[in-house]
């Protein structure tokens, strides 16, 4: 038994909806708001991780360079905030290729160690390099989104922004899924090698995914940027790449809804555990152990399997 799709997307637009035009308080819009950015992020890395099985440590570094491109270019280069986006997406790109080609040569704990390294050198360019990105004191003055008439400084305004961005790339996502290409990245993800003996150009394929996945990320570190007007290094650090697989971890590896569940939960958790903030890094870790153990398929694989065996045990019971 499975729910079709126009329904869960019907659903989907309608909470967005209420939700956007009911909700006055503008904390919970912020944090609202947070968990669609934080969405896109597991998004594109679950794309990478779920679907062709290539583990990356450095997401976060992508992210960092959509947010400080686009505040570069409008603070410093006075560009419109809409003409910044396809240069922080065409900068992540072409990054991702360069590091892309070398690294995805690699695979397991060694694709993560270099993507960790890339993560890192990103990093300390975005702290040292005090001239061009503020450095560890931050870069202020990032101007708000404003489309004709409307401006996107208002809470609500952004917090539809946001949701409409999520809604195109689950729809992409899942047309990439179902098509061709997902079809191989999910043979890659089984077997590189199997795959390859029927043909498929797993370089070509996983560098292909790598690229899209930056994308994403920079779509994402542009909208955190314009809606925070202040972006610091801490924000793309080492910890980002960990939260970002966590996402995809917890909410369920293949499952494009599953980065949604995901990123709702790491983002809503420092908001429930307050006290843990120092041990964050241990509370991640935890919920990373125990979900591995309870539930290896992430909660959406999960809950659909419940949702399975309950609509089995009701037609057994029509039956009898």
């Amino acid at each position: 038994m499975s729910i079709p799709k126009i329904l869960i997307y019907g659903f989907f637009v309608t909470a967005v909806l209420l939700i956007g035009y009911f909700v006055e308080n503008y904390y919970y819009l912020q944090v609202l708001t947070f968990i669609g950015i934080n969405t896109l992020l597991a998004l594109g890395l679950n794309m990478l991780m779920g679907y062709a099985g290539q583990i990356s440590l450095g997401h976060g570094a992508f992210y960092g360079i959509g947010a400080y491109t686009t505040a570069i270019l409008t603070v410093n280069y006075q560009f419109s905030p809409w003409l910044s986006l396809p240069c922080a997406i065409l900068l992540a790109v072409t990054v991702a290729f360069l590091v892309g080609l070398p690294t995805l040569k690699l695979s397991g704990y060694y694709l993560g160690m270099g993507t960790l390294g890339f993560g890192m050198i990103a990093f300390i360019i975005f702290r040292e390099w005090t001239s061009l990105t503020g450095g560890a004191s931050g870069f202020v003055g990032i101007p708000s989104l404003e489309a004709g008439f409307i401006s996107f400084s208002s809470a609500r305004n952004y917090f539809f922004l946001v949701w409409a961005v999520v809604l195109i790339n689950l729809i992409v996502c899942g047309r990439m899924i179902q098509s061709r290409m997902g079809r191989a990245l999910r043979a890659i993800h089984d077997s590189e090698k199997a795959a390859m003996a029927v043909g498929i150009n797993t370089m070509h394929l996983k560098l292909q995914i790598f690229v899209f996945s930056a994308a994403v990320g920079a779509l994402a570190g542009f909208l955190y940027a314009h809606y925070i007007s202040f972006i610091s290094p801490g924000t793309f650090d080492f910890l980002a790449s960990v939260r970002m697989v966590t996402m995809v971890v917890i909410g369920g590896m293949a499952s494009i809804w599953g980065a949604l569940l995901g990123a709702a939960l790491l983002t809503l958790l420092p908001e429930w555990l307050h006290a843990f903030a120092d041990f964050e890094m241990i509370v991640y870790g935890l919920i990373m152990m125990i979900v591995m153990i309870l539930l290896p398929r992430g909660l959406t694989r999960g809950l659909l399997d419940l949702y399975e065996k309950a609509g089995e045990g009701t037609g057994k019971g029509h039956d009898n």
